[in-house]
């Protein structure tokens, strides 16, 4: 959350009292006797609040307010009457002021009041922050969300993937997007403006591929849960990706493919047609990083379509998502996100986690934020946690990570 604090008052002796308030609560002030010389740091940039006297010189601080909401009508600006004047504090509150405190006012509900505003800052900002997102960059920046390097690493690879005509197996845990990762790898592809159809791979026949693979002809054919494509089914596939090329086709499942192969569920010969370019879709819990940017995309995206107020995300909700293990990945955490957005509680652990469940989560977390600090040297990282570096490793190989995938 950000903590910078514009505070305008003509008088100095009120300035310092405040600023000094703000900076023992570990705030950032700014401050400024005038319009003038607040000017210059209200920007629609800007990432802080502001607290301004009412009564100033000059213009005072109903020109402040009016100025500061043509740079951006959601920047907090609260107001600071003087005592009984509340004509001017029902003016200010009318004029789109966020909140006004009476002078002089107690150091606790300047705090008070100064902490909701930032609060309500961050979320506004980093609400923009995901609409830019979404409105910037190629099609795996747009739609394949996370900080962290496997997310990164994953847009990589389907980029580099989808700049092939080669067919796809994209490989993930249940609730991790394969079909969005599809989605991504045929807008990326030169077939962009082509068609895009996706099957359950379950339910179909022979017939219905025939159908499906003329649909797609130019375009991408992609096969969800291809280890469920019935025997005859399977056949069928082979045969048309072999005597009739003319959709790319992209598989996905969460299903060990080959195991299915080795064990005589899968036809060999269609894995090995399938296999030829993969994508690993990394679960939640090789990507802890991500789940308070991906919560809150999610939280914002519910409560647009519900017409809804965004609600406060605090931080004791992150540390409980990050708790979580989260078997149902993306999809889970996207319904727990809903509930919160709903109001109906707030995100709920689908299971109760014993003490050394949560404790190994949080170790874990710290030795992911550890190596991605120091880019993947575990010696820096071991020095940063003050472990010994045989401790250090220990604990990289109790939790399953690699210090060179953080490089």
């Amino acid at each position: 959350m950000t903590n910078r604090v514009l505070l305008v008052d003509d008088d100095a002796a009120v300035r310092e009292a405040l600023g000094q308030t703000l900076e023992l609560a570990d705030l950032r002030p700014v401050t400024a006797g005038s319009f003038v010389a607040a000017k210059d740091h209200i920007t629609a940039e800007f990432d802080g609040v502001i607290v301004s006297d009412i009564r100033m010189p000059g213009r005072d601080g109903f020109h402040l307010l009016d100025y500061a909401h043509q740079q951006d009508p959601n920047l907090p600006v609260i107001l600071l009457t003087g005592e009984g004047d509340i004509p001017m504090a029902v003016k200010g509150m009318t004029s789109g002021a966020f909140d006004f405190l009476e002078k002089p006012c107690a150091p606790s509900d300047l705090l008070a009041v100064v902490e909701k505003a930032l609060k309500t800052r961050a979320l506004v900002l980093e609400n923009r922050r995901l609409k830019a997102q979404l409105t910037t960059g190629d099609a795996a920046a747009r739609l394949l969300y996370g900080q962290s390097q496997q997310a990164e690493a994953l847009r990589s690879r389907v980029r580099a993937v989808a700049g092939t005509s080669a067919e796809v197996l994209i490989t993930g845990e249940p609730g991790t997007g394969t079909s969005k990762v599809a989605e991504v790898i045929h807008l990326l592809s030169g077939a962009a403006q082509r068609p895009f159809q996706k099957l359950a791979a379950a339910s179909q026949t022979p017939e219905n591929l025939a159908g499906a693979f003329e649909k797609a002809k130019g375009g991408t054919l992609f096969l969800d849960e291809v280890a469920a494509l019935p025997p005859a089914a399977q056949f069928a596939a082979l045969q048309l990706l072999e005597d009739n090329p003319g959709a790319r086709v992209i598989a996905g499942t969460y299903r060990d493919l080959e195991a299915e192969t080795r064990e005589g569920r899968f036809n060999p010969d269609l894995y090995y047609k399938l296999d030829v370019m993969r994508v690993r879709i990394p679960s939640l819990r090789e990507r802890t990083e991500d789940i308070p940017v991906l919560f809150r995309h999610y939280v914002q995206i519910a409560c647009e379509q519900a017409a809804l107020p965004q609600p406060e995300i605090t931080p004791d909700v992150i540390a409980r998502l990050m708790a979580q293990d989260w078997p149902g990945n993306a999809r889970a955490l996207m319904n727990a996100a809903m509930r919160f957005a709903m109001g109906l509680g707030e995100a709920e652990r689908q299971e109760e986690l014993g003490l050394n469940e949560q404790l190994a989560q949080v170790e874990r977390s710290l030795l992911v934020e550890a190596l991605r600090r120091a880019g993947g040297n575990a010696t820096e990282a071991a020095r940063a946690l003050k472990l010994p570096r045989k401790t250090f490793y220990d604990k990289l190989a109790r939790h399953g990570l690699r210090a060179e995938e953080y490089r």
